[in-house]
Formats: structure tokens, sequence, C-alpha cells
């Protein structure tokens, strides 16, 4: 569970986020939550839209996607909503990258 510090924090990243993720008439899918999850496990934060022809509203499709996902929800703001899930492979690539960086100067 995120504090509300924490999901500030993730919601002003996501401002300059591009949306990755794109949910259709058919709705959450297994393919959708497929996508999700591989986006997740690459990069923590994602942005998503629900396209006008989903009989879905954002916060529905933003909470099965979390529920089936183990993500955290962000925001939903109209069409929109980001998602967070931690992960260990985008923690270690940060990690390489900070150490590469330290170790320059």
């Amino acid at each position: 569970m995120l504090t509300s510090k924490q999901r500030a924090e993730f919601r002003a990243q996501a401002n300059s986020l591009e949306t990755t993720l794109m949910v259709g008439k058919d709705g959450v899918t297994e393919a959708v939550v497929a996508e999700a999850d591989k986006l997740l496990t690459a990069r923590e934060l994602v942005k998503g839209k629900v396209l006008e022809t989903a009989l879905m509203s954002a916060r529905e499709v933003s909470d099965a996607i979390c529920e089936a996902t183990g993500a955290d929800g962000i925001s939903c703001v109209g069409s929109k909503f980001v998602i967070w899930r931690f992960s260990e492979k985008c923690q270690a690539v940060s990690y390489t990258h900070l150490r590469a960086h330290e170790t320059r100067h």
C-alpha cells in the first residue's frame, strides 16, 4: 500500500509519460492484462487510456488491471489512468546505472 506522498510523487512522474496501454471495446481481456504485466515489469509506472468504444470507465479498468496484476492505482482522470507496481528488474537496471555513473566521477 502506497502512502499519499508516494502516490503524489508517482502522479508527478506520470505527467511526462506517454500513454502505452490502450483498452478498447473488449474491455480488460487476458491480452490487456498480459501487456500491462509486461509494461509494469519493464517500467513500474504505466499510463493507460480507455477508448470511447469501451463500455467501462477508467476507474473500472484501472481497478480490474490492478487486481489482476497486483499493481496499485495511482490516478484516474477522464479516460486516462496510471498504475504502479514494484519491479525488481527495473530497480536492478536503475541501480547499475547509478553505480556506473558514480565510478566515472
